[in-house]
């Protein structure tokens, strides 16, 4: 899977999540930097990132994760993993 087309599903999941259709990731893009993406909503967002692009993460690997670039990389690591 392209990184814009990662991008493009992660805008929806966000957009969806934060009920923010503003939101324009950015690799640098951090948490603190969205006003309701608290510690509810960072499980919320974890949960439906598996979900979309059916892949698990493990706790350590959540718990390295400092901007949306991180976890591009996360999810592309994962997708390559099984082949995608």
């Amino acid at each position: 899977m392209q990184e814009q087309e990662l991008y493009k599903q992660l805008t929806e999941i966000f957009h969806d999540l934060f009920d923010d259709d503003t939101l324009v990731l950015t690799r640098e893009l951090t948490a603190a930097e969205v006003p309701e993406w608290d510690s509810f909503n960072h499980i919320n967002l974890i949960v439906a990132v598996e979900g979309a692009f059916k892949i698990k993460f493990q706790t350590a690997e959540l718990e390295s994760l400092q901007t949306v670039g991180h976890l591009v990389d996360l999810i592309e690591k994962k997708l390559a993993a099984q082949g995608r």
